[in-house]
Formats: structure tokens, sequence, C-alpha cells
């Protein structure tokens, strides 16, 4: 067993770099897509937990483990509907809203690091294309809106676009002072600047921050409390409200990869990604518990992704303009103080400025 897996990690070695990528492509989309199933199997799990009921436990996998069947029995009820377009839509966009919507949270994993070995691309300037690919979403929700031909689709697709880029600016600030302290714009040295476990890592010194860029992560999914794009009493399901089938369950597959695409950031820019908390800490850091690895990662997504759905079943819908001052005039400031912070805490060779990699 020993020598074939060596013989196919051989094999793998003399494929082509671009085959080998396309291959790891292939698996983090595939991982994403059923992460994204049993996350709306887990949210409605959690939620009922929280609400003292079961949640969905009919549906089973070969007789066993009921409810874990409901992600893919949904799936196969939206296959098998009809996808209806609107008379006088625009046939072409109304088809691509969805995609521009659902690709950019999947290609954002492109250079997101993984473990210390693991990262499809090693960019340079990684934090710019997720940038660039974070602002392209709402370009799926203004042609949903605009392509249906509906007021309502269209006043919903105004007011979500409206949300998203109010909180963009705040998360690009908040970026601003993760570039700031790690000096580059790579991910993977990103996530190396913070080596020296848990309190070295940003959130610490950057705590303000870590807040705003949680929060504002919330809103630009237009998840609970922040989702009044979606508010059925007031605007009839927002943008989307004219899609059906699997052209409708896409938006919402795009909700849930954001979902997990903000965890994943979160932890990679304020919690040391891959890193473990034990790492340099006496006994313990020399185990296999202080050393870095996937599992880390994984974990810290998992408690924030369990923040989203926490989130959800707490708090009540914020009204429209409560949502859009929260994001003007609080999360905003507060990343422009604590950037004059930052500056401040480099003059003084404070916190992540003190290593011997500043000077």
């Amino acid at each position: 067993m020993h020598t074939q897996i060596s013989h196919l990690l051989a094999l793998w070695g003399t494929l082509p770099g671009i085959i080998r990528t396309t291959v790891w492509i292939l698996i983090i989309t595939i991982v994403v897509i059923l992460c994204v199933a049993f996350l709306t199997l887990w949210e409605r799990k959690v939620i009922g937990w929280m609400q003292l009921r079961r949640g969905p436990n009919r549906v089973r996998i070969f007789g066993l483990l009921p409810g874990l069947g409901q992600p893919f029995a949904d799936v196969v009820k939206l296959l098998t509907k009809e996808v209806v377009i609107p008379t006088r839509a625009n046939r072409f966009l109304f088809r691509l809203a969805p995609m521009l919507a659902l690709v950019p949270a999947l290609a954002a994993w492109a250079v997101i690091p993984l473990s210390p070995e693991l990262v499809v691309s090693k960019a340079n300037a990684g934090l710019l294309y997720l940038l660039a690919l974070s602002s392209m979403g709402v370009y799926g929700i203004i042609l949903a809106g605009w392509a249906a031909n509906s007021k309502y689709a269209f006043l919903g697709a105004m007011r979500s676009a409206a949300q998203m880029v109010a909180y963009e600016i705040a998360m690009g600030f908040a970026l601003v002072g993760v570039l700031m302290a790690a000096g580059s714009m790579n991910l993977g040295t990103i996530v190396g600047r913070q080596q020296g476990g848990f309190l070295a890592w940003n959130w610490f010194w950057l705590f303000p921050l870590f807040v705003v860029y949680f929060i504002s992560g919330v809103a630009e999914t237009n998840r609970a409390p922040f989702d009044v794009a979606e508010g059925e009493s007031e605007i009839v399901a927002g943008f989307h409200v004219e899609y059906s089938g699997i052209a409708f369950a896409l938006f919402f597959l795009a909700e849930y990869a954001n979902m997990i695409l903000i965890s994943a950031l979160t932890a990679v820019f304020f919690f040391g990604g891959w890193l473990s908390p034990f790492a340099g800490y006496p006994l313990i850091g020399a185990t296999f518990l202080g050393a870095p690895s996937f599992f880390w990662l994984g974990l810290k997504v998992f408690v924030f992704l369990f923040l989203f759905l926490w989130f959800r079943a707490t708090f009540p819908r914020y009204r429209y303009d409560q949502i859009m001052r929260l994001g003007w005039k609080a999360l905003i400031p507060v990343t422009l103080v604590w950037l004059g912070a930052e500056m401040l805490m480099a003059a003084m060779h404070v916190g992540p400025w003190a290593g011997s990699w500043f000077h």
C-alpha cells in the first residue's frame, strides 16, 4: 500500500503544472458545493436546536442518518422545476445574473491558502484579486433585478446593491489595515506574519478591524439581521422574485458559498489561517497540536459559520435606514480611526511592526 501511494505521488509530480492546478480547482469547487449543501442542513438543525425543535429529520441516505439526505432532495426538487422567464425580460441577462453572483464566490478560492503547502495560486496580489472579485457580486444582483423587467425585483436589487456597496467600503478599509500589518498582499505571507501563537494573530492588534470586517461580511452576504434585500413583507422576496427552479437556487448557492468564503477570509486575515493557536507554547507547541495544518483553518471556518447561523436565530431584521447608518456612520469611521492608530503603532514599532522583518 505504501509503495502504491509513493508511486502515485511520484506520478503526480511528473504531471504538467496546468493539469495539477486544474485538478485542484475541480476538487476545491466540488468540496465547496458539497459544503454549501450540508450548510443548509446544518443551518436548519442549529436554528431548530436554538428554538427547541428538531429541524429536518425525515429524508435519509440509504436508510441511515435521518435528515442527512435533505439537501440532495432539495437539489432534485429544484432541478425538476421549470425555469420560467418573464415575457418582457432580457433573456440573456436574466440567465447570466445567477452566474455573475456565483462565480466570484468560487473563483476567490484560487488564492486562499488552505495549508502551508496547498494553494492554487500564490499570487502576490491576492488581496487585490479578492477585492476585485467581491465587487463583481453586485453586478449579478443588479442585473437580476433589472433584466426581469419587474418593479419589485428592481427595487430589491437597488436596496441590496446600495447595502453591499456601503459595507464593501468598510471591508476594504479593514483589509488596508491587514495590508499595513503584513506588508504584503499575498495571503500566504499574511498568514505567515501571524506566527507566534494565539496572541500574535492579527485579531489582537486589529480587533476593531476584525469586528468591522466580520459585520460587513454578514451584511455583504445579505444574511440576517441585514437581509432587507429579501424582506418578503416589504418587497416580495427582493431581486430574485422572478426566478424559479435551479436559477433561483443558484442565488442561494452563491449566498451560502459567500458565507463560507467570508468565514475563511476572516480566519486568514485575523486568526492565523492554518496556524495553530498553540504554536510556540512550551510542551504542547512541540506536539502535533502546535503544527500548522488544514485542520486549524477548517476549525476556525466552522466557528465563524456557526456565528452566521447564530445571528440569524437571534437578531431581528434591521430597518433599511439603520443598516445604512451603521455602514456609513459607524463602521467606516471606526476603520479610518484605527488606520491612524496603526500608523502610530508602526512608528513606535509596536505589535506586528516589532518583528525583524519590519526593519
